[in-house]
């Protein structure tokens, strides 16, 4: 099953704590309402642009995506 990354796009001096803030309230998302998730984490990309992200199934991502509207996604690549 393809899998979808969402994404929380944060700039700024503050990016990096910000988008670590970020993933806390994407965990407490996950737990409250009882999802599948077990990939989120913050990546940074340089000083001033981090990002928060989470990764769900396909057929998972239009409930997931309306209640937590992510900035955008992109079809997630395992390593």
């Amino acid at each position: 099953m393809r899998q979808l990354k969402l994404i929380w796009d944060f700039r700024g001096p503050n990016a990096s704590r910000t988008a670590e803030h970020h993933v806390i309230h994407l965990k407490e998302y996950i737990n409250l309402e009882n999802k599948a998730i077990t990939i989120t984490d913050v990546a940074h990309i340089n000083d001033m642009h981090s990002i928060a992200f989470l990764v769900v199934n396909e057929d998972d991502m239009k409930p997931i995506r309306d209640a937590l509207k992510p900035h955008r996604g992109q079809v997630y690549l395992s390593n």
